[in-house]
Order: C-alpha cells, then sequence, then structure tokens
C-alpha cells in the first residue's frame, strides 16, 4: 500500500457519541467500541467482508450504549491489503472514518513486547479517542484517493510487476546456462534455435532436462514481453485520449524533455494526482528525499534523507535526476550540480544527485502546478 500526506483537517466539530476500531484481517474483523465516557472497550467480531454484519453491529452497539440512530460515528482501521473500499463504504453510510498509516502508530520500546489483535484494538481505540479530541499528530492519516485516481496507477504498477517478475525469468535462464560453463550474456535475447546451439566445455549440448527447462522459462520470459507492450501501447491510448486528469498531467509533464511516458506515469499516479501540497518540504516530504537531522547534546549530524515517502517514486526521481544531467545540461539544476558537486567523489556525486532529484521534483511540481517553467530547461511538443 502506497503511503499518503498527512490529513490533519477535521471538517467536523462535534464531539463523537460512539467510537470505533477495527482490526482487519483476512478471516474475520475485530472491532472496537466505546462512548468516550468510560475506559471500558466493548469487543465483537464479524466475518471479514461482511459490510452488512458490521452496520448490525455499529447500531447494536448504539442501542447498548443507549444512543440515538443518529449518533455520531468515527472510526479507524490500519492501510493494509483491504485498500480502501471499506473506507468509502463507511463515508457513504455517514461514519467518519480515517484510515491510518500503520508506521505512525506509537508502540512500546521494550526489547520483547506482548502483540496480538486485542492489544493492537485498544491501542487504535486510545489513538483514536486522543485524535478526535484535537491531538492531531498522534498518527498519520492516509489521503484517499478517488476511484478513478486510484485505477489510473494500476496500469504503471502492473508495468513494474511484470519487468520483475520478467527480470527473475532472466536470471534464472542465465543461471542454467552459468552452471553448465556457458556465459549467460542477454538471456532476455536468446531464442529457442540459439539454446538448441550451446555447447558446453567438451562440446556437447545442454542435457535434455535442462533444455527443456530453459525453453519454457523462455515462453514465460516473452509472454511477459508482450504483456508490457500490450501495457504502454494502452498507456499512450490512454494519454491521447485525455479523457482523465490524471491523463492530462501525464502529457503535460512530457512536454519536459527528458520526463518520458513512464517517468511522467509514475510521478502524476503516485505524486500528483488527487494531491495537494502546500508548500516545497510537503513535496519533498511525501517522497522521503528531505534530511533526517540527529541531534542530541552535543552530536549534531545528519542521518541522510528519510526514505519515509512513497518508494516508487523516489526510485524513479534518481534515475531522472542521472538522465536530467545528460540531456537538460544547459538547465540551471544541471549547473548547480555540475558546480557543487561533479568535482567530487564518487560518494559525493551520489548524495549530490538525491539532492538533485528532489530539487527536480519541486521544479517538476511547479511547473504542473503552476505553469512556472523550469529555468534553462529545453521542452518539445507531444502529440
Amino acid at each position: 500500500m502506497t503511503r499518503a500526506i498527512l490529513q490533519d483537517k477535521d471538517t467536523s466539530t462535534r464531539t463523537p457519541d460512539l467510537y470505533m476500531a477495527m482490526e482487519l484481517s483476512s478471516k474475520k474483523w475485530k472491532l472496537g467500541f466505546n462512548n468516550g465516557q468510560e475506559e471500558r472497550i466493548r469487543e465483537m467480531t464479524v466475518a471479514a467482508a461482511d459490510l452488512v454484519g458490521l452496520l448490525a453491529v455499529i447500531e447494536r452497539m448504539k442501542r447498548k450504549y443507549g444512543l440515538p440512530p443518529e449518533a455520531k460515528v468515527v472510526s479507524c482501521y490500519e492501510a493494509g491489503r483491504d485498500g480502501f473500499y471499506l473506507h468509502r463504504f463507511l463515508e457513504l453510510k455517514g461514519v467518519g472514518n480515517s484510515v491510518v498509516s500503520s508506521s505512525s502508530i506509537e508502540v512500546k520500546r521494550q526489547a520483547r513486547r506482548a502483540k496480538t489483535d486485542r492489544i493492537d484494538l485498544r491501542g487504535l481505540m486510545s489513538l483514536l479517542r486522543r485524535y478526535h479530541r484535537g491531538e492531531r499528530k498522534v498518527w498519520s492519516v492516509v489521503h484517499v484517493l478517488t476511484e478513478e485516481e486510484e485505477d489510473f496507477r494500476e496500469p504503471m504498477r502492473e508495468r513494474e510487476e511484470l519487468i520483475a517478475e520478467k527480470t527473475r525469468y532472466a536470471n534464472r535462464i542465465g543461471s542454467c546456462l552459468v552452471k553448465n560453463g556457458i556465459l549467460a550474456g542477454h538471456p532476455d535475447r536468446l531464442t529457442v534455435d540459439d539454446i538448441e546451439k550451446k555447447r558446453r566445455y567438451d562440446g556437447t549440448g545442454l542435457p535434455p532436462n535442462i533444455k527443456a527447462k530453459m525453453v519454457r522459462l523462455l515462453e514465460r520470459l516473452k509472454r511477459l514481453e508482450a504483456q508490457i507492450k500490450q501495457i504502454e501501447v494502452w498507456q499512450k491510448k490512454m494519454v491521447k485520449a485525455g479523457d482523465t486528469e490524471g491523463a492530462r498531467k501525464v502529457k503535460r509533464l512530457m512536454e519536459v524533455k527528458t520526463v518520458g511516458l513512464q517517468f511522467s506515469s509514475t510521478l502524476v499516479g503516485e505524486v500528483f494526482n488527487g494531491r495537494s501540497y502546500n508548500n516545497r518540504r510537503q513535496v519533498g516530504s511525501f517522497v522521503g528525499v528531505t534530511g533526517t537531522p540527529y541531534t542530541s547534546g552535543d552530536s549534531n549530524r545528519e542521518l541522510g534523507i528519510s526514505k519515509a515517502g512513497n518508494r516508487r517514486a523516489r526510485k524513479v526521481l534518481v534515475e531522472l535526476a542521472w538522465l536530467w544531467l545528460r540531456w537538460q545540461p544547459q538547465s540551471k539544476l544541471s549547473q548547480w550540480y555540475q558546480e557543487r558537486f561533479a568535482h567530487g567523489g564518487k560518494r559525493m556525486r551520489r548524495i549530490g544527485i538525491v539532492a538533485l532529484a528532489r530539487k527536480l521534483l519541486i521544479a517538476l511540481w511547479k511547473y504542473l502546478e503552476f505553469g512556472e517553467m523550469i529555468e534553462g530547461a529545453e521542452l518539445r511538443k507531444v502529440s
């Protein structure tokens, strides 16, 4: 599950009548209820994905606490495999829900601490009550995208998964060659005829079972390549049609030389689509390319970038930064890097490229949201 920007704004000032914390699993959902007046937490269990049963339990708990049917209910659950459908359902039924980033939940720092669903549920309930009493920093609330915005990034993510799978199959083919004394070269470029022609150290061909295995792996590899091409064709069609806000933003970013279809699709899908930022610090923080200071007593040092943000966007940004130096040498960003980091060692250049990636991200955000041109950068026409 992707991380998201903090959502600290609560549109309602009315004190909730019923608190509900949810601990979700694949077989059952454990629910905790409290009216905000007593310490006791009433626990209930429903089958996973039983939305009708969930509503019935909520109404039952209202009656137990002596609340009217129109009583305000607030709930929370940790972001995970279940995604956002439960959040959308609860909001539709009038329940104010928060999807919480699990990494932001405070835990005890003991060497060994007990962990059960009941303990987690009670912890969530305590934080939920504090959050709605005004302690906005007790956790990070995930920004929930619309269904259209969430669907827009699926082709890009699927392509990433297929490329990783393709790499695994290519490595397995290469392994079959290497353990028989044959240099692997580019396994993904092999054909069935190439496998037949391969000769081992003694001039003999590959063993029959090894050849059969390699042929099967090669078939899977070619199938994956075809699926990757299908996704890329579909992405081009979406951008050309421009039927969604995400597609229009991708096309806008592609006008900047060096930012191609995949780079822009990832940045829009993971960073710019459906999210708003108040300043450049929020942009950098969301992707995890901001610094992590460590100051305690006389100790004062920098721990490097936080890496707490969106890893997909961060990976793409660093790759884009290297390409930016090559294809946009006259831009102010490239000249800044050359003056400050180009004459240093390998470590200094790697540090510099992350700094350039952060500056580039902010420049692209300003270009996309406010039309602010990137100084010295070349543009191109996108059909």
